[in-house]
């Protein structure tokens, strides 16, 4: 094997890891966010969890992706780690599809259907399709099952680039003697787990077995161990992800490992016990790529039916690893929440976006709150709701830091055109989400001091105040509707009641100074009045923002300006019915 026959290998190998990671990506992104929806809601029972686990990795072609995932699921308190041990046994077996799918390469035959199921056959034909998707075709989902085909046709490309490279090495004597060393089963394992916790992937590492094979100096007996330490070598992608991540965490990588470690000894224990007795005689034929598949798949096979009835043993072996330290402080709603913002969840941004959607409704929530709260200050006031509403006004402010650097890293990931207009949605909205909350931290300094200094407002005042308060919260369940359902129809009729509440507004200050001028007020009520009704005007121009920003991005657009100058000046006289239908709703007497 000369220099030249290296750099194929190693180009070969380059182009299958890259071709894997291609059509993983492309799955994901074809799933939409799915698959990981399925996981998080129906993993009732330890069966349903296997198959669930099993179906999602032959989907996205990666165990280490569903076990790093269940990382976060667990992390994030979406799913329990009694949950999560039915999902880390099935992806193992689901892993297995890659193996089937390369040994199609070792079919032979003259027959032309033979021939056309061979992939060195349909992958060209595969990746010239896959190219007019991605280059011709405008619909998004169709440019990404393009880039899965193409994905498809670089890993098999590569793998007969690699299986083409080594086959030479059939001819090599050191080579022969390294695999001979390999039938030992310690060793074997040690090489096997090696390999796959450099490279990050089971089925890549069976795939470059499955390579080797076409040397002839792969014999079962040095196969069996490596296949069993590759299995060891994939919890290490599960394990790194689980620094820094919270106990339960921990414990669904250890039960990854405890699972694959437990299952390698007792089959290896047996395999290698009745082999002393019954002296297999398939252990020095040559492996093929179909053999090293079905090897692969019933050792994965074999350790889910043995462990299953023991997952609550492998549950509280992993506790006993991770012990309870200290006790931990109980964790407040918001930041049960937050923790969904799992940066694990970043590979699969899909899933991560609809998490950040999810996260970005509550602080919507948490901040309605705070303005509500703060509102029912002015007519019945105490210390504790004044405390409640600077209390709900910093949940809204961690809610926008975590948020806002999440979603920053977010827009890093490969988006689809949805999730990418989301995202700038999301990411606009929570800054007035924030600035509402802010204002009414200003409203309840407002309350503060009047009930300090024992003020109140005239029973008019009082009247018009409310009614003021009543179209401003009619604006804000309108915009956080508009925000949380993505309703373009209600977001029509945000401009024109904002019109209304701008009016009512000027109405309430020139009403105050009649009163001022009757001698019915004092000028430090109208102070505290102004302050108040400015500040609630501005609430209604963050909830205009947001429903502006939900119309324009969606609509590809984001000129704010020339956006409402079209809408009131629009000729179909909608925009004035509706400020019309506002101002009879909410007159002053």
């Amino acid at each position: 094997m000369d220099f030249f026959s290296v750099l194929t290998m190693i180009g070969g190998l380059a182009l299958f890891l890259y071709g894997m990671n291609v059509m993983g990506d492309g799955l994901a992104k074809v799933s939409g966010g799915k698959l990981e929806r399925i996981l998080e809601t129906l993993t009732s029972n330890p069966i349903k969890a296997v198959v669930l686990g099993a179906g999602v990795t032959a989907v996205i072609q990666s165990s280490s992706a569903t076990t790093v995932m269940v990382v976060g699921f667990v992390n994030s308190g979406i799913m329990k780690l009694s949950q999560a041990v039915g999902v880390i046994m099935g992806a193992n077996v689901g892993t297995t599809i890659t193996s089937w799918i390369l040994s199609l390469s070792g079919i032979e035959g003259d027959n032309f259907f033979i021939q056309i199921c061979k992939p060195t056959s349909f992958s060209p034909v595969l990746a010239i399709i896959g190219i007019v998707m991605m280059m011709f075709v405008k619909n998004e989902k169709k440019k990404d099952i393009g880039t899965i085909l193409v994905g498809f046709a670089i890993l098999m490309f590569g793998m007969e680039s690699m299986s083409s490279a080594v086959k030479p090495l059939a001819d090599v004597p050191e080579f022969t003697g390294i695999l001979t060393a390999f039938s030992n089963p310690i060793l074997g394992m040690i090489a096997g787990a090696l390999l796959t916790a450099v490279i990050q992937s089971s089925s890549a590492s069976v795939g470059i077995l499955q390579a080797l094979c076409v040397t002839g100096a792969v014999s079962y007996g040095v196969a069996i161990p490596i296949i069993m330490g590759q299995n060891i070598g994939t919890c290490v992608t599960a394990l790194l992800s689980s620094i820094g991540a919270n106990k339960n965490a921990k414990r669904a990588a250890m039960v990854h490992l405890y699972f694959n470690v437990i299952g390698t000894l007792v089959f290896m224990v047996l395999f290698y016990s009745i082999n002393a007795f019954a002296h297999f005689a398939f252990l020095p034929e040559a492996a093929n790529g179909a053999g090293i598949a079905v090897v692969h798949s019933l050792f994965n096979v074999f350790a889910t039916l043995l462990l299953l009835p023991f997952s609550k043993v492998l549950e509280k072996l992993a506790c006993l690893t991770v012990r309870d330290g200290e006790e931990e402080k109980d964790e407040s709603a918001a930041e049960q929440e937050i923790q969904l913002l799992d940066a694990r969840f970043l590979d699969k941004p899909a899933f991560a976006m609809e998490q950040s959607v999810h996260v970005a409704v509550q602080m919507a929530e948490e901040s309605r709150k705070t303005l509500y709260t703060a509102l029912d200050l002015l007519s019945d006031f105490s210390e504790e709701k004044a405390k409640e509403v600077s209390r709900l006004e910093s949940v809204v402010d961690r809610y926008e830091d975590e948020l806002g650097s999440y979603l920053v890293k977010l827009s890093r990931q490969n988006l689809s055109s949805h999730d990418s207009h989301t995202l700038s949605i999301v990411l606009h909205c929570i800054g007035d989400f924030e600035r509402i909350s802010d204002h009414a931290i200003n409203i309840m300094e407002s309350a503060v001091e009047m009930n300090k200094k024992q003020l109140t407002f005239t029973k008019k005042a009082q009247g018009e105040l409310q009614i003021f308060i009543s179209a401003v919260k009619d604006i804000v369940e309108n915009a956080y509707k508009v925000f949380s359902d993505q309703d373009l129809k209600r977001a029509q009729m945000i401009e024109p009641l904002e019109e209304v509440i701008d009016e009512l507004n000027q109405e309430l200050k020139k009403r105050h100074i009649r009163r001022l001028r009757n001698g019915k007020c004092t000028i430090e009520m109208g102070f505290i009045l102004s302050d108040i009704t400015t500040s609630l005007e501005r609430v209604a121009d963050h909830c205009s923002n947001i429903a502006v920003c939900v119309t324009q991005v969606r609509d590809d657009t984001y000129d704010t300006h020339s956006y409402l100058d079209s809408v009131k000046n629009e000729d179909s006289g909608v925009y004035r019915a509706l400020v019309m239908q506002a101002q009879e709703k909410y007159m002053l007497p």
